[in-house]
C-alpha cells in the first residue's frame, strides 16, 4: 500500500471514527516513516476533529512533531500549546517550545519554557520527568553559556550535575565555564563526581588549558570521536583525484566572519597562484556583515554557503565540485562539522587552525605546521600526519587595520609604570602562570598586569586571586573589547606581552608581534604550549622563549629592569615585520602550494 493510499484510508476512519487511539499512533508512524509528516498531521487534525478523547494532549503533541517536520513552526507551536492547555502538567510540549524558541531567535521565551519545567519538576518523583527536568536545565544552561552568563550557566549546570552526576556533556560545559570565570580550582569538588570523571568528560578544546601533555590531548580527542562522531560512511572522493590542470583547493570552515581565523587567513585566499589553483569556499558562518567576511567571499572563486544542508547533502555537495584538497578550518572547535568530513568527501583532507591539537579524527589526513611546533618526537600523539612548513605554520594577514594609538591614560593605563599585558581569553589563565604573574608584580613593584576583561566574574575572580596573593588587585587593569582595529593600537600601550600556558596565544601573538610589543611565552610539549615559540622562532627571538616557570619569571623581570633590551626587541620586530619571514605571506603561501601539490601527485 503507497503512502497516499495508507493516508486516505485512515484519513476515512478517522472522520467516521473507526480509528482507534492505537492504530492513529501506529498510521502516523508509518507515514513519518515514509517521509510524509504533512500527511501525518492532517490525519491528527482529522482525528481531533471527530473523536473526542481523554488522549487529546497526546495527540496534540504528536502533531505539533509533525508539523514541526513539515517546517510549519507556526503551526507546531500553536500545537504545543494545546496539547499544555489540555494537559497543564504535561512536560514534553514544554521542553519541545524552548527548543523551536530557540531556533527562531525567540531566546527569553526558550528560556521561560525551561524555566517553569525547572521550577515546577521535584526531581525525587524519578522517571521520565527527572530525565525532562535535566533537559531543561542542560538547556538553560547551555543558552545562558551562549549569552555569557557565565554564573548562572554554572548554577543550572551544577544543580543538573547534583541530580545525575553521570552526564559527561553537562560535565564538559561546566569545567569549561569554570575556565572561563578564572574559577579555580578548575576541577572542583562535586558530590557523586570524581576528578577523573572531570578529566575523562574535558573537552578537547578545555584539556588545551589544563594539561600540555600530546598524549592526554589525543585522548581527549578521540574520547568526543568515539562518541560523536559517524563511523564506517561510504568515502564519496575518488582516492585517485581527478587530473584537474589547476588544483581545485577548499576551505571550510563556519569563522568566515570577524573571527581571529579570517583575521589570520584572508590574505592567503587572495594571494593563491589561480594558473595553478582554483579556490573554492564552503560555508555556514553567520552573515555578520563585516568587512572582513565580504573580504574572504571575494577572495574566493568559488563561494558556497552550506549551513541549509544536512552533513551528507554538504558532502555530497562538495564531491560534486571534484575537490583535490579540502582544509577544514574547524578541528573539534564550536560549529565544527566532524561528520561531514567521515564522508571523505575530498581524497585529501587537512586541519588548519581552528583547533591547536589533534583533531583525533580519522577522516583527516594532515595537520600543517612547523617542525618547532610539532617535533618529530611528538608526532606519535597526533592522529594527523604533520604538514610540515618550512618557516612557520601560520599565516599572517599584512593587510589587518591598525587604529589611532591611543593614550595610555585613554587604555586606563599609568604612564610611569612598565605595562605587562597578556589580552588572551580569560579560559586560558591558569593558577600556576597566575602564580608566575603574581611573583613577577612583587620584584617589579613599579609595574601593573594588564588582562583582557572577558567577563565580570573573572575579573572579580582574578582580583580576589591577587589579594590572596599579596598584590594589590588594583594592580591588575582590565582592557574591555573594541573593534578590531582598535584592539591592534592597543599594543602600542604596553611594554611586554607575557603569555599563558599550557594554551599559549595563537592570533593574538601575531596581533602582538605585527604591532612590534615584545613577547615573552613558556613553551611546552603540546600543539597549543608551543605556538608563540613557533612564531617567536620564525622571528629569530629565541631569548624570548622558556622551558619552566622560574626562567620565564627571571626574564619578565630583567626585561622590566632594562628599557634598553625592550628597545631592541622593537627595533627587531620592525625589521622583522618589514622583511622577515614571519610575516612572508607571499611566501607563505608559495610554499604551503608546493606542499599541496606534491600532496596530489602522491596519490
Amino acid at each position: 500500500m503507497s503512502r497516499e493510499q495508507l493516508f486516505g484510508e485512515a484519513v476515512s476512519q478517522a472522520w467516521t471514527g473507526q480509528l482507534d487511539f492505537a492504530a492513529l499512533l501506529n498510521t502516523a508512524s508509518q507515514l513519518e516513516s515514509a517521509a510524509a509528516p504533512h500527511l501525518s498531521a492532517v490525519l491528527y487534525q482529522t482525528w481531533l476533529q471527530r473523536n473526542p478523547s481523554p488522549y487529546a494532549y497526546a495527540v496534540y503533541f504528536n502533531m505539533a512533531l509533525s508539523l514541526a517536520a513539515a517546517d510549519d513552526q507556526a503551526a507546531a507551536e500553536a500545537a504545543y500549546r494545546k496539547a499544555i492547555e489540555k494537559h497543564p502538567g504535561f512536560i514534553q510540549p514544554r521542553i519541545n517550545l524552548g527548543m523551536l524558541y530557540e531556533r527562531q531567535g525567540q531566546i527569553s521565551r526558550a528560556l521561560d519554557e525551561w524555566r517553569w519545567v525547572a521550577q515546577n519538576i521535584d526531581p525525587a518523583l524519578g522517571g521520565e520527568n527527572t530525565q525532562l527536568l535535566l533537559m531543561a536545565l542542560n538547556n538553560l544552561g547551555r543558552v545562558s553559556e551562549i549569552q555569557k552568563d557565565f554564573a548562572q550557566a554554572t548554577v543550572y549546570m551544577e544543580r543538573s550535575l547534583a541530580i545525575a552526576p553521570d552526564q559527561p556533556d553537562t560535565i564538559h560545559h561546566w569545567v569549561h565555564l569554570r575556565q572561563k570565570q578564572c574559577l579555580w580550582p578548575i576541577y572542583a569538588e562535586l558530590p557523586g563526581l570524581s576528578e577523573q570523571a572531570m578529566r575523562d568528560a574535558t573537552s578537547a578544546l578545555a584539556m588545551l588549558s589544563i594539561s600540555d601533555d600530546p598524549p592526554t590531548q589525543l585522548a581527549a580527542a578521540r574520547r568526543y570521536v568515539d562518541k560523536k562522531v559517524l563511523s564506517n560512511v561510504p568515502t564519496l572522493a575518488n582516492p585517485q583525484g581527478y587530473g584537474h590542470s589547476r588544483l581545485r583547493i577548499a576551505y571550510l570552515s563556519s569563522d568566515f566572519c570577524l573571527h581571529p581565523v579570517s583575521m589570520l587567513m584572508a590574505e592567503l585566499f587572495a594571494l593563491h597562484d589561480r594558473s595553478q589553483f582554483e579556490v573554492y569556499g564552503y560555508c555556514w558562518s553567520p552573515e555578520d556583515g563585516s568587512a572582513m567576511r565580504q573580504r574572504v567571499i571575494d577572495s574566493m572563486d568559488h563561494f558556497h554557503r552550506i549551513g541549509h544542508l544536512s552533513d551528507p547533502a554538504a558532502a555530497q555537495r562538495i564531491r560534486a565540485d571534484e575537490i583535490d584538497i579540502l582544509i577544514d578550518l574547524q578541528g573539534q572547535t564550536s560549529g565544527a562539522r566532524a561528520d561531514l568530513l567521515a564522508y571523505r568527501p575530498a581524497p585529501i583532507q587537512i586541519t588548519y587552525l581552528g583547533l591547536p591539537a589533534t583533531t583525533g579524527l580519522p577522516s583527516i589526513d594532515y595537520v600543517i605546521a612547523d617542525r618547532f611546533l610539532i617535533p618529530e618526537e611528538y608526532a606519535p600523539f597526533y592522529s594527523e600526519k604533520p604538514l610540515y612548513m618550512p618557516d612557520v605554520y601560520q599565516v599572517s594577514d599584512r593587510q589587518r587595520q591598525v587604529g589611532a594609538i591611543p593614550t595610555r591614560a585613554s587604555c586606563g593605563l599609568p604612564d610611569d609604570a612598565f605595562v605587562f599585558c597578556s589580552l588572551n581569553n580569560n579560559y586560558k589563565y591558569t593558577p600556576d602562570v597566575f602564580d608566575a604573574w603574581m611573583h613577577i608584580l612583587q620584584r617589579c613593584p613599579n609595574a601593573v598586569l594588564w588582562l583582557l576583561s572577558d567577563n565580570q566574574w573573572a575579573e572579580e575572580n582574578l582580583r580576589r586571586e591577587a589579594d590572596l596573593r599579596g598584590i594589590d588587585p588594583q594592580r591588575l587593569l582590565f582592557a574591555g573589547r573594541v573593534s578590531p582595529e582598535n584592539y591592534m593600537a592597543r599594543y602600542a600601550c604596553a611594554d611586554l606581552f607575557l603569555d599563558t600556558f599550557p594554551f599559549n596565544a595563537g592570533t593574538t601573538a601575531n596581533d602582538a608581534l605585527w604591532m612590534g610589543l615584545p613577547l615573552l611565552t613558556l613553551c611546552g610539549r603540546s600543539f597549543a604550549a608551543r605556538m608563540a615559540g613557533a612564531l617567536l622562532t620564525a622571528a629569530d627571538l629565541p631569548e624570548l622563549i622558556t622551558y619552566n616557570l622560574p626562567d620565564y619569571e627571571a626574564c619578565a623581570v630583567r626585561l622590566a629592569n632594562d628599557p634598553a633590551a625592550c628597545q631592541r626587541l622593537r627595533q627587531q620586530l620592525a625589521e622583522v615585520r618589514r622583511s622577515g619571514t614571519l610575516f612572508d605571506t607571499p611566501r607563505f603561501a608559495r610554499n604551503l602550494e608546493t606542499r599541496l601539490q606534491a600532496l596530489v601527485a602522491a596519490l
